[in-house]
């Protein structure tokens, strides 16, 4: 695939890059701060709203017709191009394009947020659902133009490390209103506790007042028009509408098996036996700690290895953690590669005995085989999906022309969105029709196709 003339090569494997210094910059930080403020409106959504709303008694067929309102955050593409045209105008202040709007987009987020509790749910249910959709609104024009201030801000060689620092910044968000929260709404009125999620939006605030505004690439769009047309009109005609369309299907296609594979997952675990406890103690602790490190290690090595061959080595093992899943439908307790697990488990449990009683502290536990299978399947799954996502988002960043940021990569990143709600509709009945064995080894065929698509996309000796 060729680049815009006006850009570095996207796919360049051995750039030169700043070593440690990319750990320590002052952009790294950014894309911490931004990634928390971008993943809040969303958490709140999935998680907050959701336990609010069975509170209140509101009953489980309206609390599902609220997952509609998250339509914005795959239609987002449609306005981006607002965002890429005009440049917000505050009195006294000219911030900048992606400055400006980032913080118009944060204020709106925090008072949507506020403002739910100040409704009750039981009195108002449409309002709710109004101020729910702004929030959804909002929040996907904010991830708009972050998405394009951080693509204009990191050099080439950090696209891989920064977004996954983003991406796991992204995902502790969910700590707020997935976890403080819930503990407080046992203590707090529904009111403060939606004015104290609200105000964990003011950091970002005052990182976009304090930052400044990314070196422009090329004249923005000079009319409505031509920030419509042109983004599309220049993905076009950069390799023409083959190549385009090899883009495009790639993008739909690389992370399809994966996203399959675990949107039905806590169903399998309880299907095989496992109780809920062990789901939200081993399952869910395991996979939280395994995603932030397989993010923040991927985007490491991309910075050795380069995004092509990140997208090749991650996905490959990508492709062999869904096979675990299939593994671990099969397992029993008589199993041979149950009974080596659990061999292994037991000796690490030893030794870590052995080395805390050198200490003075008594600790000792059997491990569980099935348990011990469950963490480090579902553990090695969330690792690697950290690792893809990693070269994913820097692969989708370094697609983007950067005169047309934040239309082409709301545009990429909506398409990426698709096969979840493909997913979430085609999964049950599969399921059904096959058992979850068959089911898993189909999710690691449907990861072929995208694999093949490197040999175009992203070829394993292209240096530039």
């Amino acid at each position: 695939m060729s680049n815009p003339p006006h850009e570095a090569p996207a796919l360049t494997a051995h750039e030169e890059h700043p070593g440690w210094r990319a750990f320590l910059n002052a952009r790294m930080l950014i894309c911490v701060f931004l990634g928390f403020t971008s993943g809040l409106p969303l958490f709140t959504l999935v998680s907050l709203v959701q336990v609010w709303l069975r509170s209140e008694d509101v009953n489980l067929k309206e609390i599902g017709l609220f997952a509609l309102i998250q339509f914005p955050y795959t239609w987002k593409f449609v306005w981006a191009p607002l965002m890429d045209r005009y440049v917000p105008r505050l009195p006294g202040w000219r911030p900048g394009r992606r400055r400006g709007w980032m913080l118009v987009t944060q204020i709106l987020v925090a008072t949507a947020i506020a403002s739910l509790g100040l409704v009750s749910p039981r009195d108002a249910i449409w309002t709710v659902a109004a101020l729910t959709a702004l929030v959804a609104f909002f929040g996907a024009s904010q991830d708009i133009v972050i998405d394009a201030y951080r693509r204009e801000l990191l050099h080439d060689a950090e696209q891989g490390l920064g977004n996954a620092v983003h991406v796991n910044a992204y995902k502790i968000a969910a700590l707020v209103p997935g976890s403080l929260a819930l503990i407080l709404s046992d203590h707090l009125p529904w009111s403060t506790v939606f004015m104290v999620t609200a105000a964990f939006m003011l950091p970002g605030m005052i990182m976009t007042l304090v930052v400044k505004e990314p070196e422009m690439h090329g004249a923005p769009p000079k009319n409505l028009r031509e920030a419509v047309i042109e983004p599309f009109h220049e993905f076009i005609v950069r390799d023409g509408w083959r190549g385009a369309l090899f883009v495009l299907g790639f993008i739909f296609l690389y992370k399809l098996g994966d996203t399959m594979a675990t949107t039905l997952s806590t169903s399998f675990f309880l299907d095989i036996g496992f109780t809920r406890t062990q789901i939200g103690v081993i399952a869910k602790a395991t996979a939280f700690t395994a995603s932030l490190a397989g993010g923040i290690i991927g985007g490491v090595l991309l910075l050795r290895i380069g995004i092509a061959r990140g997208l090749w080595i991650f996905g490959f093992l990508q492709m062999v953690s869904t096979l675990g899943f299939a593994w671990l439908a099969s397992v029993g307790p008589a199993s041979p590669g149950l009974s080596v697990v659990y061999d292994i488990a037991v000796a690490l449990s030893t030794a870590t005995s052995n080395v805390l009683s050198l200490l003075g502290i008594d600790w000792t536990v059997k491990p569980d085989p099935m348990s011990v299978a469950l963490a480090i399947v579902y553990g090695f799954e969330t690792f690697t999906t950290g690792l893809t996502l990693a070269a994913f988002t820097a692969y989708i960043a370094s697609t983007t022309d950067p005169r047309y940021t934040a239309t082409q990569f709301a545009l990429f990143t909506s398409l990426a969105a698709v096969p979840r709600t493909l997913a979430s509709a085609a999964s049950g009945f599969l399921v059904t029709k096959i058992g979850w064995f068959d089911y898993f080894v189909v999710c690691t065929a449907l990861a072929v196709p995208g694999m093949l698509l490197l040999f175009r996309i992203a070829p394993w000796r292209k240096q530039s």
